[in-house]
């Protein structure tokens, strides 16, 4: 067995511990739901997901699921707490999470699960409440990433840079963790965190060329004039504007060379061994070279940029998607697939090139939207499709429910597990979900917003150096290209729309401590930073 790191859990007798059933959390990070075939989207349909759609397949899709706030730390805090940013405390990325207060791997390792946590944890201090642990350090690198565990013989903290893949590692940790629980009477609950696919989108070696010769179709709203969104005129997230030509999008210096472009920053390619950078230059040199050759500018220019980040992008999900096909065929090996609850998901959605963005951040669907896949055979019966909105604050009440364990009344979420049964209401299950983003000043540079969406509409409040409004329509308008707040013909609704909005804050125990102004002067400092470091060497392309 593994060696506990924290408190010891409480030992059932054994045909209790036979009946709950396992759990395995796997999140990888901004996954975009464009990105998983079962969805259907025409650019996973170039790119499927065959390991990921097993488990829709199998178990339930979600198609209304959503984030609370939307950037990597503070989702990964409303997971483990079942609370929203400004209860649990850790609303943006340089906050500190206080890592004593209540969670549900706690509460699972209590109630006498083995619990387990590999890959990126990414939040302040170590992870409590899991028997075992091996997280990489910070962000973590795809290619001979450092990790960080508790040394059995001395209980201090070693850091270890493995050779490899980032992705390939956490799965075959996530396997020997498998291996060590599969014959234990213990129920288990292990989360599985993939780095990938994180910016700046290093697939794996043997992934390197695998869509070079695809034509991936770029969104309508690629080139947008941002009309009715003064912050989204204000970003700086644009794939053709903001994207570092040498880091991101692997562009070189000139022809015949494999020294990076604009690379501001990183330490990605200089981890690598000699023998994985020849790999790497090898397959990049001749697409690179082809760049060069067709001296493209303006619009061309950003088309390529876009086209390149897809296949950056999809590239590195193909390994993730590997990994989930190595771990499902773990447990059916070993027979732990029917008392074994199995999740996919991600901290948040991602753009693919919608409103010509990269990143997550706004409360527009790409990134408000959490793809979700759920499995389990004993309590999910295959092609369930769930219509209810949800929200990654269920997350933790709906583990502790499978498990039979209490869940606390100061959580702030709802379990799913109503939804699985055979009469299926979502209308009863919630009406509208609320969320709150605040990291601003902050990279990208995306303002501080708040807002509602229902089945149909969506209202948002973007605030703190602006004061503005906007309002959806995603029934006639799903692209969100068209503010209609100050419509007439959606004056009630917008109404209707405040009212809600106000109740979910007083539900929520929203205060007005949330709506904090940051300094002019640290805006001014963020843009100019930012700007600096933008770096771009191609020519822009601006739409008119």
């Amino acid at each position: 067995m593994f060696q506990s790191c924290g408190q010891k859990p409480i030992q059932k007798n054994k045909t209790q511990e036979t009946k709950r059933p396992n759990i395995i959390y796997i999140m990888a990070d901004d996954h975009a739901t464009q990105a998983i075939s079962a969805y259907g989207h025409p650019i996973s349909k170039l790119a499927p997901t065959p390991n990921i759609d097993r488990i829709a397949n199998e178990g339930a899709l979600f198609k209304n699921n959503f984030c609370t706030n939307s950037i990597c730390g503070p989702s990964r805090a409303v997971v483990l707490t079942g609370k929203f940013s400004h209860v649990n405390g850790f609303r943006m990325n340089g906050d500190k999470f206080d890592g004593s207060q209540q969670t549900f791997p706690k509460l699972l390792q209590k109630a006498g699960y083995n619990t387990g946590m590999i890959g990126k944890w990414h939040l302040d201090g170590l992870p409590q409440g899991f028997d075992y642990w091996h997280i990489l350090t910070d962000q973590g690198n795809y290619y001979n990433p450092d990790f960080i565990r508790i040394n059995k013989q001395t209980q201090h903290i070693d850091t270890t840079r493995i050779e490899g893949y980032a992705t390939d590692i956490i799965t075959e940790d996530a396997i020997k963790y498998l291996g060590k629980v599969k014959n234990s009477k213990q129920p288990f609950m292990l989360m599985v965190h993939h780095k990938a696919p994180h910016r700046n989108w290093m697939p794996a070696l043997r992934h390197l060329n695998k869509y070079d010769g695809v034509q991936f179709p770029l969104p309508e709203s690629y080139f947008t004039s941002h009309k009715g969104s003064t912050a989204s005129k204000m970003q700086l997230q644009t794939i053709y504007k903001d994207m570092y030509e040498g880091h991101d999008l692997k562009m070189t210096k000139e022809k015949g060379s494999n020294e990076l472009a604009h690379n501001p920053w990183t330490t990605d390619f200089d981890r690598m061994t000699k023998a994985q950078r020849a790999i790497w230059d090898k397959a990049y040199q001749p697409k690179n070279d082809a760049m060069h050759d067709a001296d493209l500018s303006g619009k061309a220019l950003a088309e390529w940029k876009g086209q390149r980040y897809l296949q950056e992008y999809l590239s590195t999900i193909a390994s993730v998607d590997e990994g989930v096909g190595r771990i499902l065929d773990y447990l059916e090996a070993n027979g732990l697939s029917e008392n074994t609850i199995i999740v996919y998901t991600t901290d948040q959605g991602f753009y693919l090139g919608e409103k010509g963005w990269f990143d997550k951040r706004f409360m527009y669907e790409e990134s408000l939207s959490m793809p979700m896949v759920m499995k389990y055979p004993k309590g999910i019966k295959k092609g369930t499709v769930v219509n209810a909105l949800t929200q990654n604050i269920d997350f933790a009440e709906t583990f502790l429910d499978f498990a039979s364990v209490e869940i606390p009344k100061d959580m702030q979420g709802k379990s799913l597990r109503p939804l699985f049964g055979q009469q299926q209401d979502y209308g009863d299950f919630r009406d509208a979900i609320y969320y709150h983003y605040y990291d601003y000043p902050a990279f990208h540079m995306v303002k501080k917003m708040y807002g509602v969406r229902t089945k149909r509409y969506k209202l948002i409040h973007v605030y703190d150096d602006i004061d503005e409004w906007e309002l959806y329509d995603l029934e006639k308008d799903p692209e969100e290209l068209k503010n209609v707040i100050n419509d007439s013909e959606y004056k009630k609704i917008k109404a209707k729309l405040h009212e809600k909005l106000s109740a979910l804050q007083e539900k929520y125990k929203v205060t007005d401590k949330e709506f904090e102004q940051a300094p002019k002067q640290s805006v001014d400092r963020a843009y100019k930073q930012f700007e600096k470091l933008r770096g771009i060497t191609g020519t822009k392309y601006e739409h008119n």
